[in-house]
């Protein structure tokens, strides 16, 4: 059963060892991010800033370390100048733009670079461990602009302002309120951390935001596909749809397995068990008889979107990669956020035609030419008010606009790949932008499922109203969900601004209010 918002209390220990999406959310929501100090962990990490001192007094050469960055890895740098150089990363790179990261996105961010460096592979000491992690325990989380990256090399100028952070530069959301870092620093008595040699590039050369973003926008995805299930079984119950659309001896002969998950729900919820509804169209419209084959897309993406996520968040993927063991230094680029890229562009289709379809659903539900005897636009008022009440008219015109808008953010980011940093990245992955385009979807998704859940309640009510169906032919888990929506906005008896409870369940949505479906 999908769970609430997550309990604060909780602790998720990072030790190296693989983290689920559902931890990554868990620290996004609020519990406290601890890092193992087991002696034998410690020196595993320890050993490998080790590794990089002793090859640097024997004169070796590392990108990022005795070199430029990117293009500039020709360049040759100063022994005496090698300690300033990640310094120098961090502010170059302080030129991010647009919008910035929430709360829950940043702290979701400062948990996946952490995990990354944590597999032991980067080359940094245990100290930068200890000091991402303090900044999540305290909950100081670094303000990131949201657009600058290009997914490779790696989330470089987000993750600049993580670097910022633990150097005590920039600003930070701490206690509700934005502050420079340098005044928390010394409110708490901290001192900022010098970066050793390879530790700024460690810290930005990765995927961590896309990554942080593609945990945040998976789990939603997921609750979406249940709550639009849900949705849809009302959607039916309200139109007089025919639950033999949904029989398991049909979706036997089409052995897709979230199709047949989607179906097996919506079958239950339509209450086999009640006596049969009159029969009022042998074969429902699409939005209705093919929900199954619409949201059980998504439901087979998911695990292998879990599978590709999950392995992002597990693996090393800066540059150089440090291997200790074998003594050497890997020159590679796994900093290219290919897969994510691609999970975050083909979940945000998958999300906007769950849009689509729960906004085809709502004006089948308005409309009296469809609705099969529903009134108009849905409204409950009776008498001679009823001419001038227009009840869910206009929530179904900014659900299109909700659903139209989404759509249009479909376009696959990572073909629009941009040669860039003199061509040296001239293959990039556009994984955060896709990553952003999905939350945006995810966000416009919501908004249609609030409007198509009120519209879908209101509907099934009005049925009950008028005594076409009983409260006993509703499966019992369907009665209690309209009585939980109900909570959040009241039947509609006369026209009322509906704005601030639409605002509730969209939040009630992303908050995962509901339980669907075990």
């Amino acid at each position: 059963m999908v769970s609430a918002q997550t309990n604060p209390h909780e602790t998720v220990t990072v030790d190296g060892r693989p983290l689920r999406i559902e931890d990554v959310v868990a620290v996004a929501q609020g519990a406290s991010l601890a890092l193992s100090n087991d002696p034998a962990y410690v020196r595993r990490i320890q050993a490998g800033a080790e590794f990089i001192e002793r090859h640097l007094a024997e004169d070796g050469i590392i990108y990022g370390v005795t070199t430029g960055y990117g293009d500039s890895c020709t360049v040759s740098v100063p022994e005496a100048l090698v300690r300033a150089l990640p310094l120098h990363l961090t502010r170059y790179h302080g030129c991010g733009l647009g919008e910035y990261f929430s709360r829950e996105q940043g702290r979701a961010i400062l948990a996946t670079r952490l995990q990354s460096l944590a597999q032991g592979f980067s080359g940094v000491r245990y100290a930068l461990l200890e000091r991402l992690a303090a900044l999540a325990c305290a909950d100081i989380v670094p303000l990131i602009p949201e657009e600058g990256s290009v997914g490779a090399s790696g989330d470089l100028t987000p993750l600049s302002y993580v670097a910022a952070a633990v150097v005590g530069e920039r600003r930070a959301l701490w206690r509700g309120e934005v502050h420079e870092i340098a005044d928390i620093y010394r409110e708490l008595g901290w001192n900022s951390l010098e970066l050793a040699p390879k530790e700024g590039l460690a810290i930005m050369n990765g995927t961590a935001v896309m990554t942080a973003l593609a945990c945040l926008a998976w789990r939603r995805a997921d609750y979406l596909s249940r709550l639009s299930t849900r949705i849809t079984a009302l959607a039916s119950v309200a139109t007089g749809g025919n639950r033999d659309h949904f029989h398991p001896r049909l979706f036997a002969v089409k052995p897709h397995a979230g199709q047949q998950e989607v179906a097996n729900w919506l079958y239950h919820d339509l209450n086999p068990h009640a006596e049969p509804a009159e029969q009022r169209r042998l074969q429902d419209r699409y939005s209705l008889r093919c929900a199954p084959h619409v949201i059980g897309v998504l439901r087979d993406a998911l695990p292998w979107m879990r599978r590709d996520i999950e392995h992002e968040l597990n693996s090393a993927n800066d540059n150089p990669i440090i291997d200790v063991e074998a003594e050497l230094v890997l020159h590679g680029g796994h900093f290219y956020g290919g897969h994510i890229a691609f999970v975050m562009d083909s979940m945000k289709n998958l999300v906007a035609n769950l849009a689509d379809l729960m906004d085809r659903q709502l004006a089948l539900m308005v409309d009296p030419k469809f609705n099969h005897g529903l009134p108009q636009n849905l409204s409950g008022a009776r008498g001679a008010e009823a001419a001038i009440n227009h009840g869910f008219k206009a929530v179904q015109i900014g659900a299109s606009a909700w659903a139209a808008e989404a759509l249009k953010l479909t376009m696959p980011a990572s073909v629009f790949s941009r040669s860039t940093e003199c061509h040296n990245q001239d293959k990039v992955s556009m994984g955060t932008i896709a990553a952003r385009d999905a939350l945006r979807v995810l966000q416009l998704s919501e908004q249609v499922a609030a409007g198509s859940l009120l519209a879908a309640v209101q509907g099934v009510e009005l049925r009950l109203k008028s005594g076409e169906i009983r409260r006993e032919d509703l499966a019992p888990e369907l009665l209690a969900f309209v009585a939980q929506v109900r909570k959040a906005s009241p039947f509609l008896a006369e026209d009322r601004p509906l704005e601030h409870e639409l605002r509730a369940v969209v939040a009630a949505i992303q908050t995962e209010t509901w339980d669907l479906y075990p």
